[in-house]
């Protein structure tokens, strides 16, 4: 380390980070102090951890604590620790970057109102940076355990920060902070205890401060030297439920999930048998920004028997339900479990598909229970919870039940498969969806006229992961999923003998016509046919039952995957006057035929290869008609 004074620049996240939260946070100023005392605690369990295989890091043993101080004549609020520390490279990395990626991409969408949204920012979990709200000067020394080395780091919040070599007496470290000017009211022996009592209650770490009493003869309060605890200093998830109200619940999720919101749910167990132990989890009201980011797991603590041992334990969790936050603390684990042990371990195994379940039964009672709830969990999370389809065979049923769709009898995503087989038809043996790359094109979809005619339901689908789900998902309550845009749509016993007479009938009438649009259309269709799928189309594309559907295909080369080359089939609706005319077109039959082609394609939601042709042809018919 280098025995000279470097002045460094804050990560551009950091400073943006920084000036939204100062501006957007100030009305609730006050989570400093709770920020502050969240990260003093994780660096007291970080410490107790590496001194299970590293003894001496304790230097000679000591309580681990927190301390909160203050200096009238200074101005000065002081948060200390005797945990973890910091070394230089550890300060430069832990207080002047954010870690998390897509930080960059998600500051740069904030619109102005977003910017104001402490719900947002508090996404990153303020942490050490709520320090600016309250000081216009940070002080913070620190010392590594095992090391003999300090460090002293310093900055005003602007856009960059000074580190130099410091004397601390013990590992830990002291954050100092420089109160703003009108900020007085925090120099308070009261004000910041009852700040302590309300956010901290639940740090199981103790807090101490120095006591205050009153000086009968000064008439004013004094502060001795001995110390109170203003906490209750234990492991909240090893309190007995009767004993937690819902505001610790909901302080300790802000402490575990470092998310500045409340959680939309909790289940709190001790479980006994085989293996033995404490689920307390929460779901969290709103999506983080990096949800999509599947390597992204800061949901599980782990803990055994009060020990901390790691964050983001992902082994305990599957990652269709990495939104999940909270503590598993098992009492069958060794303390120097690893990540690879855990890997192997029947007990991990044991728990995490017990926390699964736990999830999976408390969406179920918000599903039944509390709807509006679960309606607004699924807005957030169904995207992710639909990867449970096929990643959980075991649960496979549960998450299907689960489910939320929209469908020609419902605009909100709040049909079930459940409610959707409870309307089915007498005489309907499937459950029909279509695909598209939005609601609104699934519900102009040409492939629906029949069904609306018939009055059947179908059910809407327009998630990027939908037509990845219905690879797995193939049946519900015995009843097979069927896609609507599928060719050979079998109504079953919902077509009439009248209808299957009919269908037959114009078959043959327009056999010849057929032949003709397909031999003019060539390579560009697998086939031709007469279709009364369709009242107010002139034609649709369909694949073949076990080709893969058009909106897979794009969505394949949207994501530079390949498609295999699938050609579609077209389906021409005999009762409409555009196919008519075509019986007795001669000259622009061709012209006619891959126009009809390209506006099914284009009703669908699909791309042309040529669209300047297809103009071309459009523009040509318009004259014609105008002569």
């Amino acid at each position: 380390m280098g025995a000279h004074k470097e002045t460094l620049g804050f990560q551009a996240e950091v400073k943006q980070l920084l000036h939204l939260m100062i501006h957007s946070l100030y009305s609730n100023k006050e989570i400093f102090l709770r920020e502050l005392i969240s990260n003093a605690s994780d660096a007291c369990d970080k410490l107790r951890f590496e001194a299970i295989g590293q003894p001496e890091l304790m230097e000679g043993g000591g309580e681990l604590a927190i301390r909160v101080a203050f200096d009238k004549a200074a101005r000065t609020i002081t948060v200390s620790d005797n945990g973890i520390g910091m070394s230089r490279d550890e300060a430069v990395q832990h207080l002047g970057t954010i870690a998390r990626s897509g930080t960059r991409e998600f500051f740069a969408q904030l619109t102005g109102d977003q910017q104001k949204d402490a719900q947002l920012i508090g996404q990153f979990g303020v942490g050490f940076y709520s320090s600016f709200i309250v000081a216009d000067r940070v002080t913070v020394i620190s010392r590594r355990a095992g090391t003999g080395e300090a460090i002293k780091w310093e900055s005003s919040g602007a856009g960059e920060f000074t580190i130099e070599p410091a004397e601390r007496a013990e590992r830990g470290t002291d954050v100092i902070l420089h109160l703003k000017e009108g900020e007085d009211e925090l120099l308070s022996h009261w004000q910041l205890k009852s700040i302590l009592t309300k956010y901290s209650d639940h740090i199981a770490t103790p807090i101490r401060m120095n006591k205050e009493e009153w000086d009968k003869d000064k008439g004013e309060h004094v502060t001795r030297d001995e110390e109170e605890t203003v906490n209750q200093a234990n492991a909240l998830w090893a309190r007995a439920k009767s004993d937690i109200s819902d505001d610790q619940y909901k302080e300790f999720y802000r402490h575990v999930s470092h998310d500045f919101g409340e959680p939309l749910a909790w289940t709190h167990n001790r479980v006994e048998g085989k293996t033995e132990y404490i689920q307390l989890l929460y779901l969290p009201g709103k999506a983080p920004f990096d949800i999509w980011d599947r390597q992204s797991r800061h949901g599980i603590k782990l803990y055994v028997r009060r020990v901390f041992i790691m964050d983001d334990a992902e082994q305990l969790m599957p990652t269709y339900l990495r939104f999940v936050r909270g503590v598993i603390d098992s009492s069958d684990l060794p303390l120097n479990v690893s990540r690879e042990i855990l890997q192997e371990s029947r007990d991990v195994r044991a728990i995490r598909e017990g926390s699964t379940k736990r999830i999976l039964g408390l969406l179920e009672d918000l599903a039944e229970n509390r709807k509006d709830d679960y309606a607004r969990f699924w807005a957030e999370f169904g995207q992710v919870l639909k990867e449970g389809i096929g990643e959980d065979h075991a649960n496979k049923e549960r998450i299907a039940r689960l489910l939320r769709f929209s469908s020609t009898g419902s605009d909100a995503q709040a049909v079930s498969l459940a409610d959707y087989v409870g309307r089915m038809k007498d005489k309907q043996k499937a459950i029909y969806y279509v695909t598209a790359d939005t609601l609104e094109a699934a519900g102009n979809s040409p492939h629906l006229e029949v069904f609306r005619k018939k009055d059947v339901e179908v059910l809407l689908l327009a998630d990027r992961i939908d037509e990845w789900m219905l690879g797995f998902l193939h049946e519900f309550d015995g009843r097979p999923l069927e896609s609507i845009a599928k060719g050979d749509l079998d109504l079953g016993e919902l077509a009439d003998a009248a209808e299957k007479e009919e269908q037959a009938r114009v078959a043959d009438e327009y056999k010849e016509l057929v032949g003709r649009v397909r031999t003019a259309l060539g390579e560009r269709v697998k086939d031709v046919r007469v279709t009364l799928r369709l009242t107010d189309s002139p034609a649709c594309v369909v694949a073949e039952r076990d080709a893969m559907s058009g909106h897979l295909a794009r969505l394949l080369k949207a994501a530079g995957q390949k498609a295999p080359e699938s050609k579609p089939i077209l389906e021409l609706n005999p009762h409409h006057p555009l196919v008519q005319r075509l019986k007795t077109e001669e000259a622009s039959l061709a012209e006619w035929s891959a126009l009809l082609l390209e506006q099914a394609v284009l009703a669908e939601g699909g791309q042309l290869d040529d669209p300047a042709a297809f103009v071309r042809r459009v523009n040509t018919l318009l004259l014609d008609a105008a002569k």
